[in-house]
């Protein structure tokens, strides 16, 4: 029975960490990576990108390749890796890990680990001070984030002081109790909110996705949600291109 229990999470991450792997091999196949031809300096949107549990900056970098529109010729973009962390769900295991995550599959009900997500959020608070001392405009950086790094992605958003341009929930959570509400300023509320995700997720239950709805509706925040049949934990195609959409229509 401890055998089962230690390896049912591990077995999850690892289905989950394989999918994502196989839709960048297809897709990218013989279509060569190539970075935006302006520098970091000419930015004038940032992108950060969150992975998930386990996984690495790096690995998730061919996404920006799918971003085509001259609309993002003046873009930075950044995947940071997340540092090594015991993670509970997974019998303190040290991985990869944004904040602890208590259990796997995450349900509605699963319990968070606010202390070490409130952690996180004041690093990816830093990394986003830093563009806007630069010169990005706060209404031209993007969250975007995917299982661990969408629930980041949504706490960083809804916890920054003054209004983004938006923020990216693929395959998500809420990361703390509606307590935490009335830390959101009145200028963060007003950053939209993309959630995307996948009816037959087994790793982060889609009842837990949409379980957002009526906590970003009680904090006031809007939020859009796209629900893909068919589609379990992983990142599709068709999702990215929505988010290429979607970040267009904002950029100022």
């Amino acid at each position: 029975m401890r055998t089962s229990t230690l390896t049912k999470p591990i077995v999850l991450l690892s289905i989950a960490l394989l999918s994502t792997l196989l839709f960048f091999a297809f897709f990218f196949e013989d279509k060569p990576y190539s970075s935006s031809s302006s520098s970091d300096s000419m930015a004038r949107t940032f992108i950060l990108w969150l992975h998930g549990l386990g996984d690495s900056g790096p690995a998730n970098e061919p996404i920006k390749a799918l971003f085509k529109s001259p609309e993002f010729s003046n873009t930075k973009w950044l995947f940071p890796s997340a540092p090594p962390n015991p993670v509970s769900c997974n019998h303190g295991m040290v991985m990869p890990s944004w904040f602890d995550i208590r259990e796997l599959p995450l349900t509605a009900s699963s319990p968070n680990d606010e202390i070490s997500v409130l952690e996180a959020v004041k690093n990816v608070h830093a990394i986003i001070d830093k563009e806007i001392a630069g010169g990005i405009k706060p209404e031209n950086v993007y969250i975007c984030g995917f299982s661990q790094g969408g629930a980041l992605t949504l706490a960083s958003v809804l916890l920054y002081p003054k209004t983004l341009g938006g923020g990216a929930v693929f395959s998500g959570w809420v990361p703390f109790s509606s307590s935490v509400i009335n830390q959101f300023t009145k200028d963060s509320i007003k950053t939209p909110i993309l959630w995307s995700h996948g009816i037959d997720d087994k790793t982060v239950l889609f009842e837990a996705g949409q379980a957002a709805l009526p906590f970003l509706q009680q904090a006031g925040v809007t939020c859009e949600f796209k629900a893909y049949p068919d589609l379990g934990h992983s990142i599709s195609n068709k999702e990215l291109q929505y988010l290429e959409s979607w970040i267009k229509q904002r950029m100022q």
